[in-house]
C-alpha cells in the first residue's frame, strides 16, 4: 500500500521570478501557516516604509541590506551575507540595497498581499 502525503518537493531554479520592478523580483513557496521567499535586489531598491502583520525573518544570503525601523526610523541596521534580521509583527520598517542583494525572507503567517498580488507599495517603479 503506497502512503501519499501533501507534501511538496520545489526546486527554486525551476520557479520563474516574478518581476516587481526594474530592480525587484521575488520567488514565493507558499505552505499552510508559512510563506518562504527568495528576493532578488539590485543595488539601490528601495522597499517603501510598510508594516504588516507577519512575523518576518529575513537571512541576506548575498550582498546587504541597509533597514530602517520603527515608525519613526530611528533604528537602523545593516544585514550583511551570512547575517539574519528578525521583524516582530507590525513593526514599520523601510530597506535599501547597498549592492546586488539576494535574501530569503520567511512569513508568518504567509503574506496575502503577495499572494494575491495586491502589494503595489512593492511594484512602484
Amino acid at each position: 500500500m503506497t502512503n501519499k502525503t501533501s507534501a511538496r518537493h520545489v526546486r527554486w531554479d525551476d520557479m520563474e521570478k516574478e518581476q516587481l520592478n526594474d530592480r525587484l523580483q521575488r520567488r514565493m513557496i507558499t505552505g499552510e501557516k508559512v510563506m518562504l521567499t527568495h528576493i532578488y535586489l539590485k543595488k539601490g531598491c528601495e522597499v517603501p516604509h510598510h508594516q504588516h502583520e507577519n512575523e518576518q525573518i529575513t537571512y541576506v544570503v548575498d550582498g546587504a541590506l541597509k533597514f530602517w525601523l520603527g515608525s519613526d526610523e530611528s533604528e537602523t541596521v545593516i544585514v550583511r551575507s551570512g547575517e539574519v534580521l528578525v521583524i516582530p509583527s507590525n513593526l514599520p520598517h523601510r530597506a535599501e540595497a547597498l549592492e546586488d542583494t539576494l535574501d530569503v525572507d520567511v512569513f508568518s503567517p504567509p503574506r496575502q498581499d503577495w499572494i494575491d498580488g495586491t502589494d503595489a507599495y512593492l511594484r512602484k517603479k
